[in-house]
């Protein structure tokens, strides 16, 4: 199944059903009078977060979505049906934005979280309800409401634990690989990996978690360059970021600083995450060389520099170890804010 996280669709409530204009005519009937019903509510747009999906190409293909019209009023005091709902199914993570791509409507984030993004219209009323004492035989119904209608934007930004950073090439797909059932496309070229892939790590029986490989940037992706930085969304929610800095590269702290530089320009509280750097492909460097290396990458972040290799799988383990403690000290972190304080009296 392709991979699509942005879609761009329109939506448009039913309109009401109009009231009519009716009078009772029954044979040997006294007092015939107005008995023309109500025009039924037109159907509502809703959007509910389901499990199971992944993705949004549900939306390439078809774009429009409208509820049915109410059914008109009929004689004998006989109500219109409402017109039949419309129910967007999207994947958990989906944000509902405003045309203009920035006005955020709505952030689906729990399986099962239902909202409506347009109300249908009311039915339009029958001339039974103007019936009064001055005015027995009103010849009087209103139509049905009009019904409404927006384009918005759909941008899925997936759920992960954790979140696979780094330059074209980094050996990021490799290492999902190798910790995971996940099969993303590698190859000796830039650019393999033209989707996010995620992958489920299971270290033991109480220590899993999901992992998230999105394309590499480059020097000036938040400006459009390579690939841009429009996948950056599917780390957002992550709970720790994993570096990943090619030890092939001529120099791993220009890499480095390549990739937070990007970051920092993209906003949305990256740069405040945490994170763990690795050196990567030291299969392929003398012990020489990994220590140079792994000095100039430390001085660079100001912090512990993890050695591994996602071909040969040395030192992996112990990384996605220490990964998956960053992520429950995040939980347990969370949890906490969750607790309201006891407030103690006498």
């Amino acid at each position: 199944m392709k991979f699509l996280d942005q879609a761009k669709i329109y939506i448009q409530a039913g309109a009401g059903g109009a009231g009519t204009v009716s009078f009772r005519r029954e044979k040997n009937v006294e007092r015939g009078g107005p008995d023309g019903g109500d025009g039924g509510k037109g159907g509502d747009v809703w959007i509910e977060c389901v499990d199971g999906l992944n993705t949004l190409i549900d939306y390439r293909y078809k774009q429009h979505f409208k509820a049915a019209t109410g059914t008109h009023g009929m004689g004998r005091n006989r109500s219109g049906a409402a017109g039949e709902d419309v129910i967007l199914q999207v994947p958990v993570g989906t944000q509902v934005l405003d045309e203009d791509r920035e006005t955020l409507l709505l952030d689906l984030t729990k399986t099962g979280q239902r909202e409506c993004l347009l109300s249908g219209g009311n039915g339009g009323w029958g001339n039974a309800k103007f019936k009064t004492s001055v005015n027995q035989a009103p010849r009087k119904a209103n139509p049905g409401e009009a019904m409404s209608d927006r384009w918005i934007w759909l941008r899925l930004k997936l759920f992960a634990d954790a979140g696979l950073l780094g330059l074209p090439n980094a050996g990021k797909s490799t290492l999902l690989a190798s910790v995971s059932e996940a099969k993303p496309k590698t190859a000796a070229y830039p650019f393999t990996t033209l989707h996010p892939s995620l992958g489920v790590v299971d270290i033991d029986q109480s220590r899993r978690f999901v992992l998230a490989d999105i394309p590499g940037l480059i020097e000036g992706a938040a400006d459009g360059a390579g690939l841009g930085s429009r996948f950056l969304g599917h780390v957002e929610r992550t709970g720790v970021l994993l570096h990943l800095v090619d030890g092939t590269n001529d120099d791993p702290a220009i890499a480095y600083n390549t990739i937070r530089k990007e970051l920092a320009e993209y906003g949305g509280g990256l740069t405040e995450r945490p994170e763990i750097v690795a050196l990567n492909k030291i299969d392929a460097l003398s012990s020489a060389e990994i220590a140079e290396k792994q000095s100039e990458l430390e001085a660079a972040c100001n912090s512990k520099v993890r050695l591994v290799s996602g071909v040969s799988g040395k030192g992996l383990w112990t990384l996605m170890g220490e990964l998956d403690a960053v992520i429950k000290a995040g939980r347990k972190a969370e949890a906490q804010k969750d607790i309201e304080p006891e407030i103690w009296s006498p």
